[in-house]
């Protein structure tokens, strides 16, 4: 989401909704008839999406694999990346960039889902009164393209991105047919927590009511409100007499004010008039029937209800009167799943009460069964009812495994942390989404993070192959994208949420729509097919939805096998995987990898010798595995940040 720069104000911004929200809490449920009439929950028999459903259905072999790309840098093809710069100086990519031929090497990645973030129309300063949009206050907008968290139109896309402003939603929609005639489906944001100040859908259907338009805002809080607000206070612009909107340029909105009264509560629950600028100023917080003090609103659902299915779930808000916001989302999410779309990732999704997320995902999954629901998520101790409860597919395994692989690849970390952190979530590990690189974290190859790509190619692997979640990929993280410049609102690590930009990295591998990497370097080349062939074996190789088990530990004690190194076996019955990765920088290593007696059992591998491949180069490995009684070793020789990954071919 749009997040400030600085990653411990995301940490603490995501424990204060985390306290705001106590799942403890006594609900206090009221009656209202006409909620009731609203809120009734016909099941609807939708042939069209049950046919889609089927037809997609696929069996699975490997892993799903997230494409992130943000449109409106994806296919830009200007070079000036002036700071601040507007839309005609630095140019801005568009739906119609991402060409059969641009699908088809996305796809060459193993990609299964195209992320595309930024879609929705959210607040930006850009004139587009012609088609009916009204202009957004630079004041309460971060950059000049805006952040792609604060939703002005939930009814319609960025008209940025489109050819013709006025035809963006049919543009948007042949986009999603170009995607899925290349066998990959479409997810895009809902931002549930929070949405723009200046908030204003000219596009929602005739039957549907803003945001706030029904809101009693003499109080600050009302079960059917949408809004928090303040009685008494206007909200005030922040300022620390530093930051200017749009870096100074002169404006006719940009006056440091902005009308708002009362003023609501802001994005991150921050419940000032002014909030500060590190806050989520440019949002304002939605409300799910949680009261000021945190007592739910709403009834609370039975814990046993983490074994029941979609249907139960539905069954069970039947006849329950929910907040007017839940029933808001709902339609907003059935109106996308109506265009295409195949998919959503939940910004924020702990900030919102886990009995919303089962009244909308069970919704969802009767209609679409195959819809992929991805929860942003950063307490590992609410994880299982986001899964269970909130009927979750994937759920952000950032706290704890991303952290800890960050730390491993910065060397303040031995790759014995790893151990720990791969055990913990075991038992559902297939929920969870594994990233090195998204919109909210530091790019690999900054300076603040490795400050090299080829530095986190061994915990890319144990990423992608380590247990069964899924595996996201950011654009342009397979080309090494540094982000080294600020951007304006942006700054340099990740590449900016707020401004007009363009990615060298990207426009050399586009090489003027081409998409044949011609005009990369080697490195970069060689980069992008380390990628790819590391994603699409995790496409590819059914082991990975099977059983695994660490030799690290095994290990340690055995010549040339040291810290620096980490190594696991992954199996079915239809394959058997091992996989060695090298983190050093500068050491050549050469050892003999041991094979549990646990896992010669589990195999059960008889004496003899076992001829290996490599999976990462499809080539025969030299070296066998040989077993003897209780023993089995492999000979290892690994470059510095080499991995192997060797399949035990059948004798």
């Amino acid at each position: 989401m749009k997040k400030a720069p600085v990653i411990t104000f995301i940490i603490v911004t995501s424990l204060a909704g985390l306290l705001f929200y106590q799942f403890d809490r006594v609900s206090n449920l009221k009656t209202d008839t006409a909620s009731q009439t609203r809120n009734s929950l016909t099941l609807e028999t939708n042939n069209s999406n049950l046919a889609y459903a089927a037809k997609n259905t696929q069996v699975k072999t490997g892993k799903a694999v997230i494409y992130q790309v943000l449109p409106r840098i994806f296919g830009n093809k200007k070079h000036t990346n002036k700071a601040w710069g507007t839309r005609s100086e630095n140019g801005v990519g568009k739906f119609s960039d991402f060409t059969e031929t641009a699908l088809k090497a996305i796809k060459k990645l193993g990609t299964t889902h195209i992320w595309f973030t930024g879609v929705l129309h959210h607040a930006m300063v850009a004139d587009y009164k012609s088609v009916g949009i009204s202009d957004d206050d630079p004041d309460v907008v971060k950059g000049r393209a805006g952040s792609p968290y604060a939703i002005k139109d939930y009814y319609n896309v960025a008209p940025d991105l489109a050819d013709n402003p006025a035809h963006r939603l049919q543009e948007f929609k042949q986009l999603i047919e170009r995607t899925h005639q290349q066998g990959m489906k479409v997810i895009i944001d809902i931002v549930p927590n929070h949405v723009a100040r200046q908030y204003q859908s000219i596009s929602k259907p005739a039957d549907v009511e803003d945001f706030g338009q029904s809101d009693n805002s003499a109080v600050e809080y009302r079960r059917d409100n949408n809004f928090y607000y303040i009685p008494g206070a206007s909200f005030q612009v922040p300022s620390d007499g530093h930051y200017r909107p749009l870096n100074g340029e002169a404006h006719t909105l940009s006056d440091g004010l902005f009308e708002e009264s009362p003023a609501k509560w802001t994005g991150n629950n921050v419940r000032l008039a002014k909030p500060n600028l590190s806050d989520w100023y440019e949002t304002v917080k939605l409300n799910y029937g949680v009261k000021a003090n945190g007592d739910l609103d709403f009834e609370r659902l039975p814990k046993n209800y983490s074994s029941k299915n979609y249907q139960q779930h539905v069954d069970f808000w039947m006849d329950k009167n929910v907040p007017n916001t839940w029933i808001k989302m709902r339609e907003i999410t059935n109106y996308w799943l109506q265009q295409g779309v195949d998919g959503f990732r939940y910004d924020m999704a702990e900030m919102v009460p886990v009995e919303f997320w089962s009244y909308l995902n069970s919704n969802i999954k009767l209609k679409r069964p195959d819809a992929l629901l991805i929860a942003e998520i950063y307490n590992p101790n609410i994880y299982r009812d986001y899964i269970d409860l909130g009927k979750m597919d994937l759920l952000y395994d950032k706290v704890g495994f991303y952290d800890g692989l960050k730390a491993v690849i910065q060397k303040r970390q031995p790759t014995s942390s790893l151990i720990n952190l791969v055990n913990k979530h075991r038992n559902f590990d297939q929920h969870l989404l594994h990233f090195l690189e998204n919109h909210d974290e530091q790019r690999i190859a900054s300076q603040a993070f490795a400050g090299s790509a080829e530095k986190a190619k061994p915990a890319m692997v144990v990423s992608v192959l380590v247990n069964r979640a899924a595996n996201l990929i950011y654009f342009a993280q397979d080309l090494g994208e540094a982000a080294l410049k600020d951007a304006g609102f942006g700054k340099a690590s990740r590449t900016t949420l707020f401004d007009y930009w363009g990615l060298e990295t990207l426009q050399r591998w586009s090489n003027g729509g081409k998409y044949d990497g011609a005009m990369l370097t080697v490195q970069e080349k060689n980069l992008q097919w380390f990628y790819q062939s590391l994603l699409q074996l995790s496409r590819s190789a059914s082991a990975l939805r099977g059983d695994y088990m660490e030799l690290h530990s095994f290990n340690l004690n055995q010549k040339g096998y040291s810290d620096e190194l980490f190594s696991f076996a992954r199996w079915n019955e239809q394959q058997k995987l091992i996989v060695v990765s090298n983190f050093s920088e500068k050491n050549r290593v050469q050892f003999k990898l041991q094979l549990t007696p646990d896992l010669i059992q589990q195999w059960q591998l008889n004496s003899g010798q076992y001829q290996l491949s490599e999976k990462l180069t499809n080539s025969e490995y030299n070296s066998k595995l040989i077993v003897s009684m209780n023993e089995a070793s492999i000979s290892i020789r690994l470059e510095p940040l080499q991995s192997m990954v060797l399949e035990l071919n059948k004798r």
